[in-house]
């Protein structure tokens, strides 16, 4: 029943409700310029056509509860719901931001601090930090907050010169967007044969204006840079700081700490790596960890545990950046991190990246025969293909993530990373057993076959959907969002 046909299966009279009469006055807060003149168009149903009608909605989406979902760069794995049970905790949904924290009720939100401050110890543990804020609302967000506090350290040095943020091909597409809404300028490092930053370009780059370097650590590629470490000695002996976008992190936690390697300032994305669904745009959690030459900058409020074992909120930061989100960020999704590390421990962490790395190279080995590959090298979370082969018979990357989807698979990242020509980057995660791996793999080969002797059939492809091939370009600047 699409939406064309509740509309059709209108009649008039019919309800989908039954309220006794009203026996007082109507009346509206809306204002009279508000409200409307005509009645809006909308099919009269019974409640049962209704249910229906949005319970088959809801059956064409796709989701890791109904799908192997292989989104690269997003890590979209499935999440325990013991972590949806511990965020739905009466406790903690019933409370507002704005409670009293010690007095007159401060009893109430003594446990919301106490898992801020456990989850930042965590992290910054986990990771190698000094300190931690939990504020960011998003990856992006993240990105931007970190690149704000290098820029109030090099400003507290009296060192204006410092513009220029360095940013690898192989980053995160936000990176740049990030450095210059904070006021820097940026430059490309290039990537070298082997997938790491490319040395001898970055030292051409290096020089007293350079503010910092913002490394996405494992990159793009999937591929964690081995001279990680003397890329931040470089930077450093250069008068910059380093960013790792841990957006990645899936792969290496518990094996891997970012600021023990050099790396200044970080984020990482709770709601990739640490257990909250995220499909549909949001919501998202982007802490951001950072060395003790930071620490001064951090955003306010912090959250702080007193002598006496109770928690507070610190406003007085002379040197913070300010405020940079509402309140003290997504709570929910710093729940659902908080019992997720709980629940897992050092071990388990290291076991989810042992296990993303594992099926990310079983899936890189099964396909490569099939695609090519920009670096032939054992990858992290995620394997990036490139369907350069199928492309010079007229069938894209585009087509073969359309043939996907009505076999049951939601489509993997397709050309992005932007240095790989029609790029497929696929991230399995950990949760995913080998027989999903298996029929995902059999259902690609079958596709990339079927594009050898049959490339129409492809190009015909998605033939389950409720809708069939668009214009993507136009659909996304003109929707139609009225016949689907």
């Amino acid at each position: 029943m699409n939406m064309k046909l509740i509309f059709d299966r209108g009649q008039t009279g019919r309800r989908g409700s039954s309220l006794p009469a009203m026996d007082v006055p109507a009346k509206t807060a809306v204002p009279e310029r508000f409200c409307r003149k005509t009645p809006a168009e909308l099919p009269e149903v019974s409640e049962q056509d209704v249910i229906r009608h949005y319970t088959l909605l809801s059956r064409k989406n796709m989701g890791v509860d109904t799908n192997f979902y292989p989104l690269g760069s997003c890590t979209m794995k499935y999440n325990p719901k013991l972590n949806e049970r511990a965020a739905e905790l009466p406790g903690f949904t019933d409370l507002h931001p704005l409670l009293p924290q010690l007095r007159l009720g401060g009893a109430l939100t003594q446990g919301a601090l106490e898992v801020i401050y456990e989850t930042q110890r965590l992290l910054c543990e986990l990771l190698g930090f000094a300190d931690c804020t939990m504020q960011p609302l998003a990856g992006a967000h993240g990105e931007l907050t970190g690149v704000m506090l290098i820029a109030a350290y090099h400003k507290a040095r009296g060192d204006q010169a410092r513009k220029v943020m360095l940013i690898p091909d192989a980053a995160h597409g936000t990176n740049p967007a990030s450095a210059m809404v904070s006021g820097f300028t940026t430059q490309t490092i290039a990537t070298d044969a082997a997938g790491n930053v490319d040395i001898a370009d970055l030292k051409k780059h290096l020089g007293p204006d350079t503010a910092g370097l913002m490394l996405t650590c494992p990159n793009t590629l999937g591929l964690f840079d081995p001279q990680v470490e003397e890329i931040c000695r470089l930077v450093h002996a250069a008068g910059g700081l380093n960013y790792c976008d841990g957006a990645n992190q899936n792969a290496v936690m518990g094996r891997v700490g970012p600021g023990l390697l050099g790396f200044d300032v970080m984020h990482v994305n709770l709601h990739k790596s640490f257990s909250t669904p995220h499909g549909g745009g949001g919501p998202g959690a982007g802490p951001v960890m950072v060395g003790e030459c930071l620490v001064p900058y951090l955003p306010v409020s912090r959250v702080e545990k007193r002598d006496d074992g109770t928690y507070t909120l610190r406003y007085n930061c002379r040197d913070s950046i300010g405020y940079i989100a509402p309140f003290y960020g997504n709570f929910g999704i710093i729940l659902r991190a908080y019992a997720y590390m709980l629940t897992l421990g050092r071990e388990g962490l290291k076991r989810v990246g042992e296990n993303a790395v594992l099926n990310a190279n079983y899936l890189r080995v099964k396909l490569a025969p099939y695609f090519a590959q920009k670096v032939d090298r054992p990858c992290m979370h995620e394997c990036v293909l490139s369907a350069t082969p199928q492309a010079k018979k007229g069938v894209h990357a585009l087509d073969l993530a359309k043939a996907l989807i009505d076999r049951g698979f939601h489509p993997p990242t397709m050309y992005f990373p932007l240095i790989v020509p029609e790029a497929l980057m696929i991230e399995p995660t950990e949760t995913e057993s080998r027989e999903t791996l298996d029929e995902f793999i059999n259902a690609l080969i079958e596709i990339v076959k079927l594009a050898e002797t049959d490339p129409e059939a492809v190009l015909a492809c998605p033939l389950t959907t409720p809708v069939r091939r668009l214009d993507e370009t136009q659909a996304a600047r003109h929707p139609d969002l009225a016949s689907v």
